[in-house]
């Protein structure tokens, strides 16, 4: 029978096919981005606890009360903005799902959604599913900031959506106030609403704060936020996140959600709305991880690349641009098979797959393990 495809053009994602290639060439899987340590005990014993309990059934569609608030909760003391968890709150099935239902509830046939190129690999199928149409803005390299000119230029009367990514993926680069504020004098008198992914929240280095869109009031408004528990708490198989808007989207968002997923594993909710009670848990993060961003980066000036500490994210990016005209995709695989260690060629995320010499390497994993990894990068010949 004959099928006329919705993603032609979408194939194996570049994480599963360098995980698996990781695997079976006994590598150290630097690819993709999970941590590669396990969670607090005290957080297992929460779920363990709640299963027990008899919290086996379904959830409320939008997540437990109890959790919502505690999301609430922590948005306050953040980001000092004040949420309605009863309908500015919902728990979801993941940070993709957060994604998926937030295009899907506004997004219509012949809509633009303005990416900004290079872009995680998620969300032109979700614009594409839904009939959008994805317009690039390519980032200003090597930093990956946003030229502002551009996105005016690229706003139509069909603009719909424009999606953001901060602390973004692949490069780490992460939005200022200035950044806030001239998205917001764009878009204050159009139609234009946003999706921003900030899912690497707790996540920055070098003293800089995650500005929140939900932090600017004229964003605020518009804007729907998708955080993860699974990047936050090191779970990222549990597949937990959530969304934050106003609550006339977040009542659009709901209608999508209830049949994407319905709701969202119980005893893992009354876990994590536990575990959240105490916000050390989540306000130690960026030093946790700049301990390992600091590792990563001390022992990899011993190396051949070039690179610039990553602003946050759990991910570094290097230059190879000096060295070799190999393919990133090419070297990507040859290290992972000769040297083992696997990385992800970070052409996958632009739209035009320009090649630009530069390995994206994730430094969420044990000490040991980085320590080994770099050991052998230091050794490389281009």
């Amino acid at each position: 029978m004959p099928i006329l495809s919705k993603l032609p053009n979408v194939g194996t994602t570049i994480f599963t096919v360098m995980s698996k290639l990781a695997s079976d060439c006994g590598a150290i899987n630097l690819s993709q981005g999970f941590p590669g340590f396990e969670c607090d005990p005290e957080l297992l014993d929460l779920v363990n606890k709640y299963m027990k309990a008899g919290f086996n059934q379904y959830a409320p569609m939008s997540g437990i009360p109890v959790l919502r608030e505690r999301i609430a909760d922590k948005t306050k003391l953040v980001y000092d903005v004040d949420l309605n968890s009863e309908n500015e709150v919902t728990v979801v099935s993941g940070a993709t799902e957060a994604l998926y239902a937030a295009v899907t509830a506004v997004v219509r046939r012949g809509d633009e959604v303005i990416l900004f190129d290079p872009a995680y690999d998620s969300y032109a199928p979700a614009i594409a599913l839904n009939g959008g149409i994805p317009v690039y803005v390519p980032l200003e390299m090597p930093d990956f900031s946003v030229d502002w000119e551009k996105v005016k230029s690229a706003i139509s009367d069909t603009t719909r959506l424009i999606m953001v990514n901060t602390p973004h993926n692949p490069s780490g680069y992460v939005w200022t106030q200035e950044d806030l504020d001239t998205l917001a004098d764009l878009i204050q008198d159009t139609d234009i609403l946003v999706v921003s992914d900030e899912v690497y929240e707790h996540i920055t280095f070098d003293g800089r704060k995650h500005l929140s869109l939900v932090t600017h009031p004229t964003l605020r408004d518009r804007t729907f936020v998708c955080g993860s528990f699974g990047k936050t708490f090191h779970v990222t198989g549990w597949k937990i996140g959530y969304c934050l808007a106003p609550p006339q989207l977040t009542a659009e968002f709901r209608k999508v959600h209830q049949f994407l997923t319905f709701s969202t594993a119980t005893p893992l909710q009354y876990a994590l709305a536990d575990y959240l009670a105490e916000p050390s848990r989540y306000l130690t993060l960026p030093d946790y991880y700049q301990q390992k961003r600091d590792l990563f980066c001390e022992g990899l000036k011993e190396s051949p690349f070039k690179f610039t500490p990553a602003q946050g994210s759990f991910f570094q990016m290097v230059s190879y641009a000096h060295l070799s005209k190999e393919s990133d995709y090419d070297l990507s695989v040859r290290l992972t098979k000769e040297i083992g260690v696997a990385s992800i060629p970070i052409s996958v995320f632009f739209s035009n797959k320009k090649d630009h010499k530069i390995l994206r390497f994730c430094f969420a994993k044990k000490d040991s393990e980085l320590y080994v990894a770099l050991d052998k990068l230091k050794e490389i010949k281009l």
